[in-house]
Order: structure tokens, then C-alpha cells, then sequence
């Protein structure tokens, strides 16, 4: 079973420890099995309660994981940017529609902003045993996420979405706990999930958000938490709708202890209302990204939660980087306050792009989804295929297989840079690039 390598020690923390160092050096591989706890207590001279509490910490630690009966694994090691490198890169010549950003034309300029929160900054410098947060980033972030009907709780800033959901996530699960994730649905958070160690459960989705019955059968399974986003869903566009996020409410209401965690990253660059699912079980975390409207650059979010989950996260944090930049919460507050992002001609600017392409692939017969955001999404019966066609056309897109685990072949199109003299060429190129069109969009 192991081989060669044989597990040493008498205490529980020794046997972990020579477990875990066989992990590092190779001598244990991902996947391999180790033995029963009975009998390596026997092999060991030690009690079986010993090697539990040592195969507990292994799993705790994210080194190992149990499947009942199958006993006890090496878990795989865990991806760190798998799903990023997944990408085409645009060679001179090519447009690339596949990073993701943004139209730097959209985004408000910074010089002021930051000049205001230099201002500020020299007249009440911010030092250490201060509180992490700028009285006036708190005073109007709450007065947006009131605005929006997201239930009153404290409030973080961390440094990004990203950066929010995998504290979140920190602060209460361990390494082998479920997450309900959306299928097909942002390629980091995937990542992230696997590089905490826990174990992503696709959910399929439609215009409307996740299909309640596939987020049921993801927590009867045993999800200890799931991931939405709200609006501008990344790659499809999706919008959570009042309809959906009521079905889904009821749903969340037989799981009460539950973990929600919900991504507003589109907030005022969509021009459709939000319906939250904050509250609907004890513990929920509701985030909301400056990145997409702001500038991804200003590295700034704010987080609001049922107090535990909120409290953790500020533990943890002060323990680390102690506090996102004051500056940095000045400036975003300025650009909050001075109304610097007309969320209504940004979301318009967008939805008039996607619609464009959207209405002319369905003229060449080609289905595509993308109903809030900058992106579009074009099931493909062959992604390889079209992604190379594309290419040689002169057009970089990302590869559906950077946001998919169990979904339906697609490749995600990001509008940001394309102009009307645009739409009919691209749409062109994708309709001969896939072929035969697929019947199914997506989930």
C-alpha cells in the first residue's frame, strides 16, 4: 500500500508530521492510499484513537482526505492558477476579447480621488491600533447596501472580491468540506476553492441565476456553503431575478446553518435591481467590488455579514496585512460620493454591445447569452476547435474550460473594447469558427 515509505511516530502530532513530510518530499504521491487507523496502530504500537486524532489533523490541514469505507487518501495537490493559464494569448495583429477587463474608457479618472485622500491623509494620518475603516467608506457603503435591501450587518473592506469570499470561506470551513459553485462560473473562485482544499459542487444556472433544484441536491450532498453572484455573473451574464432568488430563499431555508457568500462585483456597471439572499440562513456574506466600475487596480471591497462571520474575518485580517489602505478607502469614497461612475451609461454602454452581438449571432443562427456585464457566452460543440479558427481570424477569446467543471463546451467573449464597426465581423468569425450550432446554452 505505502511501499517503501513507512510512517513513524508515537504521538499523533508525530505520525501527522511524518505523513506530511512524506507529502512534501514525493515519497507519499496524491492519491495514494494509507493505511487503516487500526492497523497502523497496530504497526505503531500505539492507541487507534492516536492515529485518529493524527489522520483528523491531516485532513484539517488539507493533506488528506476520507471517503468512508475507501478509507483514507493523499489528497491531490492543489491548483494554484490552472484555470488562468488556460487562455489565449493575443499575438500582434489578434484582438483579444478574452481577458476580461474592462473599457479603460468607462473608468473614472483616479487623479483627484487619490489627491483628496493624500489631503485627507495629511491632516489625519492613519496609524497603528487604528480602526480598519475609513468612517466615510463605512458611512456610504452602508448607505448603498441599504439602498439595495442587503440586510444591515458589520462591515470589512479586504482587497478585492476575491479576497473577501476566500476569508469568508476561511472563517468557516476546513479543508475537505463542499462548496456549492456555479457551473460554468469565474475561473479564480474555482481555483481558489481547490487551493483551500475544500471540494467544488457544480450548480447549473440559466439567465436567471442557479437552478434551485441543483443547489438542493448540492447541500443535501452535504455543501457547507455555496457561492452566488448576484449580477454580471461571470462568463454568462446571468442576473439573479426576484422570482429566482425567492425559490432559491426557500431552498436556503431547509439548510439554516448554511453558509451563503454573494458577489455583487457588477454593482454600477448593470442597470438591473438586486434581490440578495443575505439573511436567508445564519450566516451569509455579502460582497461588493469596486474593481469592475472603479478600477481593478484600486484593489478595494467591502464586506458586510452576520456578525460572526464578519468578526472572524476582521481577526484574521488584523493578523495579516492589519487593514486595507485608508488611502485607498478615501479614494473609492470619493468616487462613491462625487458620482465620478454613471452606472447607468456605463451599464448602458455595455448592454448595448452585448445586445449587438447577441442579435447578430442569432441571425446567423448561433445562440448566445448575456443579459447583464461584459461578457457573452457561445456554447460550442468544440472549443479547442473554435478557439484556434477564432484566432486565426484575428479574434482572442477565452476557452470555455477555464470557467466549466461539468457544463456544457463554450467560449466566453468580453464586449468591452468592441465597437459597432465590430459586431459583424466578430459575429461572422464565431459563427464560422463553431460549425454546427449546439442545442443547449448552458448549465
Amino acid at each position: 500500500m505505502l511501499e517503501e515509505y513507512r510512517i513513524t511516530g508515537r504521538r499523533a502530532s508525530e505520525i501527522a508530521a511524518s505523513v506530511e513530510r512524506a507529502v512534501g518530499s514525493g515519497d507519499l504521491e496524491p492519491g495514494q492510499l494509507l493505511p487503516p487507523m487500526r492497523e497502523l496502530a497496530t504497526d505503531l504500537g500505539v492507541n487507534p484513537n492516536t492515529v485518529a486524532a493524527a489522520y483528523r489533523t491531516l485532513r484539517e490541514r488539507g493533506v488528506i482526505e476520507t471517503a468512508g469505507r475507501r478509507g483514507s487518501r493523499v489528497r491531490p495537490r492543489p491548483a494554484s492558477t490552472p484555470r488562468n493559464a488556460i487562455r489565449v494569448e493575443a499575438p500582434p495583429g489578434v484582438r483579444d476579447l478574452g481577458a476580461g477587463n474592462p473599457d479603460t474608457a468607462l473608468l473614472p479618472p483616479l487623479d483627484e480621488a487619490l489627491a483628496v485622500a493624500a489631503r485627507h491623509h495629511a491632516e489625519h494620518p492613519t496609524l497603528y491600533g487604528q480602526g480598519p475603516l475609513d468612517a466615510e467608506f463605512a458611512r456610504l457603503a452602508r448607505a448603498s447596501l441599504d439602498a439595495d435591501g442587503v440586510p444591515h450587518g458589520p462591515l470589512a473592506a479586504t482587497f478585492g472580491a476575491l479576497d473577501a469570499i476566500e476569508r469568508v470561506l476561511a472563517a468557516h470551513l476546513r479543508a475537505g468540506d463542499a462548496v456549492a459553485v456555479e457551473d460554468p462560473g469565474w475561473g479564480s473562485l474555482l481555483d481558489l476553492v481547490s487551493a483551500l482544499g475544500l471540494k467544488a459542487l457544480p450548480v447549473g444556472l440559466d439567465d436567471d441565476g442557479p437552478l434551485p433544484a441543483d443547489v438542493e441536491r448540492a447541500l443535501a450532498a452535504g455543501a457547507r456553503a455555496v457561492v452566488v453572484t448576484d449580477r454580471a455573473q461571470n462568463p454568462t451574464g446571468a442576473v439573479l431575478t426576484a422570482a429566482r432568488a425567492a425559490e432559491l430563499r426557500s431552498v436556503l431555508g431547509r439548510f439554516p446553518q448554511v453558509l451563503v457568500v454573494e458577489d455583487d462585483h457588477g454593482h454600477a456597471i448593470v442597470d438591473q435591481p438586486l434581490h440578495p439572499l443575505a439573511g436567508a440562513t445564519a450566516h451569509w456574506a455579502f460582497v461588493r467590488s469596486a474593481a469592475k466600475a472603479y478600477g481593478p487596480d484600486l484593489r478595494v471591497a467591502v464586506l458586510t455579514g452576520d456578525t460572526i462571520t464578519v468578526d472572524r474575518v476582521l481577526g484574521r485580517l488584523g493578523l495579516g496585512p492589519g487593514w486595507v489602505s485608508t488611502l485607498l478607502q478615501r479614494a473609492v469614497a470619493h468616487l462613491w460620493a462625487s458620482g465620478a461612475v454613471d452606472a447607468r451609461a456605463v451599464a448602458r454602454a455595455y448592454g448595448e454591445r452585448r445586445d449587438a452581438l447577441i442579435g447578430a449571432l442569432a441571425r446567423r443562427g448561433v445562440p448566445a447569452n448575456g443579459r447583464s456585464g461584459m461578457n457573452v457566452w457561445v456554447p460550442v460543440p468544440d472549443e479547442t476547435g473554435t478557439v484556434a479558427r477564432l484566432l486565426h481570424a484575428g479574434w482572442a477569446v477565452a476557452p470555455g474550460a477555464r470557467f466549466r467543471m461539468s457544463a456544457s463546451p463554450g467560449v466566453r467573449i468580453t464586449v468591452s473594447s468592441l465597437t459597432q464597426a465590430d459586431i459583424e465581423p466578430i459575429a461572422a468569425a464565431v459563427a464560422a469558427a463553431i460549425g454546427p450550432v449546439p442545442t443547449r446554452s448552458y448549465g
